[in-house]
């Protein structure tokens, strides 16, 4: 046997042995999966949302067992059924009524969830839905451009009002460096109730629409700040509270001037004057920034609310107790009121009041009544809008 033949014999055997070796691990090794064990553990999954190249949206959900599977979607007053295959895959396909995001869930026999097989998630503290997020053919504010990119932070802080950490996020424009002299203005930005701290950006896309809207240069460059509106779930969690006040605002005031602008103006390169400050937010959140905003005109001179949460005579309340400053004193300071509302949403006559209010006060303000509900779609235009007049 010649020299060659014999290292081919060698590496035949060595090859064999380690082979050999394996499959007897493998039958030996304590919980080990079968493929047909991993397969029932991890069935494949649908494709949901798919969107289809004639403008439709296709929505599926694998449930076999279900008797009804109905799609609840913003697009839509109703609620739509979908028809099940012989695969136990519930299914529809709709037309959107425009390009945008909206939020979804599967209603499954009276229940409702998440679509299981879309990462994308509408963050709240009590219903829990998925965005479709339909495109048009041509880039909104609202969507990814070929632009450059500001960032996200997780960030947290100690809460002296509370007694314990608390989270926020900050957006920072592209190019911020924490190392050079740069400072810049700042956006307060509040959610709406049962929103949490991620939702203007998850949802509302404020990170989107301000890099586009910069790239344009039809806004100026700043730092976004958006913080828990609500401690009282991790108060009663604590039992430092039995329940929620959420139609109070002294907490969340005193929460932003004492806490959240001390450690962002500690933490970033930020101007501190009240011209390089404003302040604005959605539905509860808006009460609560014209409680902060218009009571407090030397520490914010731009204060936007988006459908707020105002009722019967609390304006002309809110005046004579405190609550808002002397409308001399706001008249003097604020360099945009911005109030907007859907005509179609329940806070819109509330709206109107405030809105009619304002004017007997002397407050100029600017308006933007457009069609639609109380809706996150409605928030990404009226954020756009007041973007482009902020620190101007």
């Amino acid at each position: 046997m010649t020299k060659h033949m014999k290292k081919i014999f060698l590496i035949i055997a060595i090859a064999t042995c380690v082979l050999f070796n394996n499959q007897t691990y493998a039958q030996e090794r304590p919980g080990a999966l079968t493929g047909r064990q991993l397969a029932a553990m991890f069935p494949p999954g649908v494709k949901s949302p798919e969107y289809n190249a004639d403008g439709t949206v296709t929505f599926r959900f694998q449930a076999p067992n279900a008797h009804k599977v109905d799609l609840n979607c913003q697009m839509f007053e109703e609620n739509k059924a979908m028809t099940k295959d012989e695969k136990g895959v519930w299914s529809i396909t709709v037309t959107p009524p425009a390009p945008d995001i909206y939020p979804y869930c599967f209603v499954v026999d009276g229940i409702q969830v998440t679509d299981p097989n879309n990462v994308s998630i509408f963050p709240n503290e009590g219903f829990k839905n998925s965005l479709a997020d339909v495109r048009g053919p041509v880039p909104d504010f609202q969507d990814m451009q070929d632009v450059p990119h500001g960032k996200i932070s997780y960030r947290y802080y100690h809460s002296k009002n509370v007694g314990f950490d608390r989270p926020l996020c900050v957006y920072t424009p592209a190019g911020y460096d924490p190392k050079s002299k740069e400072d810049y203005p700042v956006l307060y930005l509040v959610h709406g109730m049962t929103d949490t701290y991620e939702t203007w950006f998850k949802v509302g896309r404020i990170n989107m629409i301000l890099d586009n809207l910069i790239s344009q240069g039809l806004a100026k460059k700043m730092i976004v700040v958006m913080p828990y509106a609500n401690p009282y779930p991790e108060m009663m969690r604590r039992g430092l509270a039995t329940r929620m006040d959420m139609m109070g605002t002294d907490l969340f005031t005193k929460e932003i001037l004492d806490e959240v602008i001390p450690f962002i103006e500690t933490n970033y390169r930020v101007r501190s004057e009240a011209g390089s400050r404003a302040i604005a937010g959605f539905s509860l959140g808006g009460r609560q920034i014209l409680a902060c905003g218009l009571g407090n005109p030397d520490k914010f001179n731009y204060v936007c609310a988006f459908a707020p949460a105002i009722f019967g005579n609390e304006v002309s309340t809110s005046f004579d107790d405190g609550t808002y400053a002397k409308p001399d004193v706001i008249r003097s300071s604020l360099k945009l009121m911005w109030l907007s509302c859907g005509t179609s949403d329940f806070l819109y006559q509330t709206s109107l009041a405030l809105h009619n209010s304002l004017n007997e006060l002397g407050i100029e303000h600017k308006t933007m009544f457009p069609e639609g509900g109380h809706t996150w779609m409605n928030c990404r235009d009226f954020i756009t809008e007041v973007a482009k007049l902020l620190f101007k």
